[in-house]
């Protein structure tokens, strides 16, 4: 696996010594057990997979880098570099601006721009037309591109899906940025239509069978197919893919289904295997969050940004067994009488008094998502471990693990 050279304020040696660890015991990563060490009367789980992925570090390395080359130059980036607001507040004080923000309104008149500015495509993507739009400026985004290689593959696979009369199917969410440039890509070679769920899935299953009007379809996927789409025709051959952070398991009970339905209207040639195309990164984090749902933890602590999908995901996953607080960082645990969590139903952060971290002894399963830094989820660490009095150092307690 390449090694990226991401700025040392992000690593963790904690952290790092954890992977280290797990490194050694699992060098092939098939064991998804977590790994468990005790701090005094406080037993930390740490799953087997969690943060920064292949496409992060790639981002940020690039993005940095982009900075340290171009001294003078104006620098912008698409959106958010990824969902982490501590690397995104950080790459503001580096100097580089926002172009638009997350939802796609611009920050800044494109006018402006010359082929003097540089412009970082972000670790989600762009549109299609946002990168002919921009290389009608004289701004070309080739060199300083940072979307993510497992992005790219999905979009390869739709194009070549499309190439073969194959309708896209996207399972993803609308507004997300890696979505809305996936549609996009994969428009050029064929129809597309957005699913959100598998109720949604289901819902275009009766198109599938032609048992709603074209109309209806138009209203009910309002804004979610591509010019031109016909249900009745277009419907009749199609191909899964997904927006890397969704849950994979989702995803594959989605292609699953629909594969069935079409199936039984159009034959076995009406549909294809894209299960190549998950992300691997996602699918060992998500794996590696079921492999500590049976750990015996009363507690998930899950670090990072509030608009990250994967990590949304990860909350989730954990939520089935245990109670979670999502938060951005340590900050947010101010004393043992207040915290400060997102709920994901609401989208709203809410004050909480956390009378579980008053436990004599407590069991806390810590991770991230894989947009987060491992020194955010190491202070994370610290924090929770200093409000619970332990006098043990989490260095010591790790002593003759390696």
């Amino acid at each position: 696996m390449k090694k990226f050279e991401v700025p040392e304020h992000y690593r963790s040696k904690i952290l790092g010594r954890i992977k280290e660890i797990r490194k050694v015991s699992d060098p092939r990563k098939k064991d998804n057990t977590p790994f468990v060490f005790q701090v005094g009367k406080t037993e930390l789980v740490i799953p087997r997979h969690f943060g920064f992925c292949y496409g992060v570090e790639n981002a940020i390395e690039i993005a940095f880098r982009t900075v340290a080359e171009n001294p003078g130059k104006r620098i912008f980036l698409l959106g958010e570099m990824i969902h982490n607001p501590q690397v995104n507040e950080d790459l503001i004080a580096e100097g580089i601006q926002f172009l638009v923000d997350n939802h796609g309104t611009r920050l800044v008149d494109f006018s402006t721009l010359s082929s003097e500015d540089i412009v970082i495509t972000p670790a989600f993507g762009t549109t299609v037309e946002m990168t002919a739009e921009l290389a009608q400026l004289g701004v070309h985004l080739e060199r300083y591109n940072t979307t993510c290689p497992f992005v790219e593959k999905v979009w390869k696979r739709s194009a070549e899906l499309g190439t073969r009369g194959y309708t896209l199917v996207v399972h993803g969410k609308y507004l997300h940025e890696e979505t809305r440039a996936t549609f996009s890509h994969a428009a050029v070679t064929g129809p597309v239509v957005i699913v959100r769920n598998r109720k949604e899935a289901e819902l275009l299953a009766k198109y599938i069978r032609k048992e709603l009007s074209d109309e209806q379809f138009e209203i009910d996927f309002a804004s979610k197919y591509s010019p031109g789409f016909v249900a009745s025709r277009d419907l009749k051959k199609i191909g899964v893919v997904n927006q890397t952070t969704m849950l994979a398991s989702e995803t594959q009970e989605i292609a699953a289904y629909l594969k069935d339905i079409v199936v039984e209207m159009y034959g076995e040639e009406a549909t294809t295997d894209t299960r190549d195309t998950l992300c691997y990164a996602t699918n060992d984090n998500q794996n590696a969050t079921i492999g500590v749902l049976e750990s015996g933890a009363q507690l998930a602590v899950v670090v990072g940004g509030f608009n990250s999908s994967n990590t949304i995901q990860i909350a989730t996953i954990l939520g089935e067994k245990m109670p979670v607080y999502f938060v951005r960082n340590s900050d947010d645990f101010m004393s043992l009488e207040k915290v400060m969590v997102f709920n994901s139903n609401t989208l709203k952060v809410e004050e909480i008094t956390p009378v579980i971290l008053q436990q004599e002894n407590l069991k806390i399963v810590v991770t991230s998502g894989a947009s987060c830094p491992d020194k955010i989820v190491d202070h994370v660490i610290q924090r929770i471990i200093e409000l619970r009095g332990e006098t043990e150092s989490i260095e010591s307690a790790l002593e003759g693990r390696i």
